[in-house]
Parts: structure tokens; sequence; C-alpha cells
């Protein structure tokens, strides 16, 4: 059975603007405006996790690869999605979660990682085994990252099932997140860069007779020159990258995937798709609607009940970051007010791994619970969260997040 993201490079090299937008979450809501947002369209909807979020020990989120697709399958019958046309995919597949031990070690975990999400029935898989493990430089040479991107996907040809995988390789992304510092100025990838990542991967992949699966490796990432901090945006100029779209002329198959394309205006995201970043990666921007429409319906719960805002969801989620500070402290620096700026408001978005902790989901459910059955005034709505729309508080929280869903839908049609 032919894998449906081949149309994409297909497209490209036949002269048809055509894209896909790469949904990175794990939040429920997220997916089910994905999924609501695609119902009355045709062709694949595409969802990945990444391996720290996902992996076979559970990663941050406690799911295996098979309990993620569990997890997305259950929210497509609830809405009526059908199923067949979800792609799962595995985004910077390899050691990384596991880099700070011995590189064999973290292989063989790496491998383990790639084997489950296979057989989980992820047919997306983005080879990234460019990060040094202990005692290696942090950023390996060409030649030893293609060799372990080959290894990895030994082990997934291996596990495939009725529809055979399809490949993204490279790595040259920023931090995963966004920045951490301001931002004015970045290069995108030399063209010459692009090639020789071709070329190791594409004999690494032969010396260990995966020729067949080569030529199912249709994506390349590449930086176009599109990046976010704390409060910049580098926004997408495509003469800056016209050298690097021609690159593609001579890869046949091909096509670039460009990592955070989020909050970049709607006529950067169409240009990317017609210069070949043919696959558009959005997490943070979504998470980050998300959390405004939360706030905004915190403020509405109060104005309800006949008194100015506290701030009570903030607060709590403050509460919760502050007490397990793993996953923003060494992202987010500067002053102590500067600080707690970037904990709420950072587009990098870094609240969004703790919507799943306990006292996180409670104090959304409360709020959920306090606008139950109520009736928002239009005013009171316009004032906290100006153009949104849903009869609940359920619909305008998927409202929220269908409004950027929409952009990229808009940038990657023909």
């Amino acid at each position: 059975m032919s894998h449906p993201l081949l149309a994409i490079p297909r497209a490209f090299h036949g002269g048809t603007h055509l894209g896909i937008t790469s949904v990175c979450s794990a939040h429920p809501i997220v997916i089910e405006a994905t999924l609501n947002d695609a119902r009355d369209a045709d062709g694949p909807v595409l969802i990945e996790a990444t391996c720290n979020q996902v992996n076979q020990e559970g990663g941050y989120t406690g799911m295996t690869p098979a309990a993620f697709r569990d997890f997305v399958e259950g929210i497509a019958r609830k809405v009526g999605f059908d199923p067949a046309r979800i792609v799962l995919g595995g985004d910077h597949l390899g050691p990384n979660p596991w880099k700070d031990l011995p590189a064999e070690e973290a292989m063989t975990r790496a491998e383990a990682m790639i084997a489950a999400y296979a057989a989980a029935g992820f047919t997306k898989l983005h080879l990234d085994t460019s990060m040094g493990c202990a005692g290696e430089p942090a950023a390996l040479d060409d030649t030893t990252t293609a060799h372990r991107a080959a290894r990895l996907a030994r082990i997934s040809e291996a596990q495939a099932g009725a529809i055979q995988p399809v490949y993204v390789i490279g790595t040259e992304v920023p931090v995963p997140g966004g920045a951490t510092h301001a931002i004015d100025h970045l290069e995108p990838t030399a063209p010459e860069a692009v090639a020789r990542t071709h070329d190791v991967h594409r004999d690494a992949f032969a010396a260990l007779g995966l020729g067949d699966a080569f030529g199912r490796v249709i994506g390349l990432v590449v930086q176009p020159g599109v990046e976010f901090g704390h409060t910049d945006i580098i926004h997408f100029d495509p003469d800056r990258a016209r050298g690097l779209s021609r690159c593609l002329t001579d890869m046949d198959g091909l096509v670039f995937e460009a990592h955070s394309t989020d909050y970049q205006r709607p006529e950067a995201l169409r240009a990317l798709v017609s210069g070949g970043f043919a696959i558009l990666k959005v997490g943070p921007w979504l998470t980050f609607a998300l959390r405004e429409a939360l706030y905004g319906l915190d403020a509405v719960a109060d104005v309800m009940d006949a008194h100015p805002p506290t701030g009570r969801l903030m607060a709590r989620m403050d509460a919760v970051m502050t007490a397990a500070p793993g996953h923003w402290a060494k992202y987010y620096g500067g002053t102590e007010q500067e600080v707690w700026l970037q904990r709420h408001f950072s587009y990098s978005d870094r609240i969004r791994y703790y919507w799943p902790d306990p006292a996180a989901s409670e104090a959304v459910d409360q709020l959920m619970s306090r606008l139950e059955g109520r009736d928002i005034p239009p005013p009171v709505l316009e004032q906290y969260l100006p153009g949104a729309t849903g009869a609940t508080a359920h619909e305008i929280l998927l409202d929220a997040v269908s409004r950027v869903l929409r952009i990229y839908r808009a940038a990657c049609s023909s």
C-alpha cells in the first residue's frame, strides 16, 4: 500500500502547490481541534510525537508509542474522524533522551524506541542521531550521524506493517521549543550542506542494504531562516532561501521539512510551501493559543461571578511550574519579573509541559465547571477573548486552536 505522504514531494516536483501541517502536540484539545478541523477535508492528517514526549519508557507524557496511538484514535472515534486518515509520525527519533549515557547504550535504547514506534503503526519517522552522547562532541559529524540513522532505519524496516514507513533525515533545526535569547537574524542552511547530508545518508543506508528504504526518504530537515524566541519572531524571507529551494531540483522525491514554523505570517507559511518547505511543523503556537483561551476564560468566569479577574488559573499554574522547574529553568533567564513573564507568555510556551500535571488538570476542570451551563454575554467574551466563537467553554478552546490550524490549512492548500 502506497504511503499517503509520498504525494507531497510528487506534487512539488510536478509544479503543484501542496503541503501538509505536522501537528506536534499531545494535548487532547489540540488533537480534537486538529481532527475536527480536517473532518470534512480530503487527505491525511499528520500528528507527531517527539522522542522525549513519547517513548518505550513513557517519555514526559507517560505514554508509549502504542498508548499515544490509542489516545489519538480514541479522540478520532469521539469526533467521528476516520482513523485510517491519520498518519502518525515520530520526531527526532534517536538517542536524545539518553544522550548522557555512553553511545552504544544510548543507541540500544534508541533502537528499542524506534521498534516500538514502528510496531505501533507510526509510519512517518524523522531519524535524528546528530547529538553526541557521553564523552562525544555535542554535535556529531555527518558520517557518524548517517550511520546511526541507518541503524535505526534497519530496525523500523523490520517492524513495518502493511504501509511501509517514509523517512525524514537531517537535523539543522533551532533549539526545541524556540531560541533562548533575543534573535534578529538567522542564516538558512547552505545548499552544499543539503547535498552532503543527502549523500552520506544514501551511502550509509546502502551499506546496510537499505536502498529501498532510502527511496522512501521524502524529506530533509533544513533551516529555512525561521525561528522564534521568547518575544521575537524571524519571519520567512523567500529571497534569502532561494538557493536552498533550488537544491530540490536535482532531488526528485524530496521536499524540505521546516521546524519551528510557529507564529509565521500566513503569507510566509504559504511561501514556505511554494519554496519546497512542504512539511510545516507546528506545536507551541497551538498550545500558546490554548493557554490564551484558558486564561481568558478564567477572567470571564470571575466576571460572571461579579468580581474583577483574580488570575486564579495563572497563580495555580505558576505554583505547578515553580514546584517542578525542570521543563523551563534552563531555558528562561533574566530578572525575577522577566522569568515570571516567560513562564506564562514566552512564545516557546514551555507551560505546555505542565497541563497534564494533576494539580493543573484539576485547576482547568474547576474552571470548566464554573462556566458549565452559563451563557457568556458577548461583550464579556469580547473583552477577554476578542474574536472567540463557541457556545460553550470547551468550544471556545477548540476554536482558539482551530484558528491557528486554519492558517496552516490555507498555506498548504492549492
